[in-house]
């Protein structure tokens, strides 16, 4: 049976009618799903005890499963989730105050290559569909809850595991799912998108109106751009800027730029002036982030008087910058880093045991 929160809002409704009810009973039946987070159809206790059945005999109703569970000092929880393939995907909770911003993944792996990301390293298996993206925030806003952390979740970030772009059929029905006013009910300037940039689909933030980018440039050249992306770096810098420069974006909003400064690579004050000339003509804010090392990777976090100084040059120029405080470094939460921790002691694991029923 198909799972039913694979259903966007009208899609639903279509399947509520095709089942032989009216339209209303998909708008309750949608709140269940997505605003009450029930789990089970028999819970909803609004619809008619014949139409639950018949839910149950026509349509699954399943959440990704938690399989492991980190939790930083600082407050940070990175959830491992098996999906119904058995497939493992990171999703990340970062708290501000009371309230928490969500990292969703995208895609199983990541076709995009970047050198010093773990996710990259591990290769592309396949794209997530749009009801599983979603359902990261069904399974976040339960924990919370069940911990006694409350259950708001205040902002999303695409920030996960995959690049948005290259699956964005389901990316955009994670973002009507998510977005719906009768569930979730998250705006455009709560949910933002992170992406390499991929040449030709850079005008889904103007047509779509979904979601604000940001976009992870990293490098204030092309050279530096070919070392740490190589799949990104196909498209040449000079023309991802000139492109950004044409985006139709929504009155006092602004391209953010993603820079994760890496020791020896891309953190000098000789790297800052190259990116301020690079930016200089883009209406942009500048998110600068320490490199969160993760294992086998031979890149390095960067000194902290060198974070700093490159921060006050950027400044000094004019530039809006915020330096994010890496968070959840005592629990891999960087990209990637959980799932391939598991992934080798689930090998180590195996390989421990040595054959099976006597055979090599």
């Amino acid at each position: 049976m198909r799972n039913i929160l694979e259903l966007t809002c009208p899609e639903l409704e279509e399947a509520v009618k095709a089942m032989g009810h009216q339209g209303f009973r998909a708008r309750q039946l949608w709140q269940w799903l997505w605003r009450k987070g029930v789990r089970e159809f028999s819970a909803m206790t609004n619809l008619a005890r014949d139409f639950r059945e018949q839910l149950v005999r026509e349509w699954a109703l399943v959440w990704p499963e938690v399989h492991e569970v980190q939790t930083s000092s600082d407050g940070t929880v990175k959830l491992l989730l098996r999906l119904a393939d058995g497939a493992l995907v990171e999703t990340v909770l970062i708290p501000d105050k009371e309230r928490y911003t969500q990292c969703l993944s995208c895609q199983i792996g990541c076709p995009m290559g970047c050198t010093f990301c773990s996710t990259g390293l591990m290769g592309f298996s396949r794209n997530m569909t749009g009801g599983e993206i979603a359902a990261q925030v069904l399974v976040a806003r339960d924990y919370l809850r069940t911990h006694g952390l409350g259950d708001e979740v205040k902002n999303l970030v695409y920030m996960g595991m995959g690049e948005p772009l290259t699956n964005w059929d389901e990316v955009r029905r994670s973002l009507e799912i998510l977005s719906n006013a009768e569930g979730l009910e998250f705006s455009r300037r709560r949910i933002t998108l992170s992406t390499c940039a991929i040449k030709g689909r850079m005008d889904v933030f103007g047509i779509e109106g979904l979601a604000l980018p940001a976009i992870s440039l990293h490098a204030p050249t092309q050279e530096i751009r070919e070392r740490l992306m190589p799949g990104a770096a196909r498209w040449s810098i000079e023309e991802l800027i000139e492109t950004l420069q044409g985006l139709e974006l929504k009155a006092r909003e602004r391209v953010t730029i993603e820079y994760i400064l890496i020791k020896g690579v891309n953190d000098s004050l000789q790297h800052a002036r190259q990116l301020v000339r690079l930016l200089s003509h883009l209406k942009c804010k500048i998110n600068l982030i320490a490199y969160n090392p993760g294992p086998g990777i031979e890149y390095a976090a960067p000194e902290p008087e060198d974070v700093l100084a490159f921060e006050g040059l950027l400044r000094k120029k004019g530039f809006t910058v915020t330096l994010r405080k890496s968070k959840g470094q005592d629990i891999a939460a960087a990209c990637g880093q959980l799932k391939t921790e598991v992934q080798d002691r689930m090998n180590s694991t195996t390989s421990n045991e040595g054959p099976k029923n006597g055979t090599a």
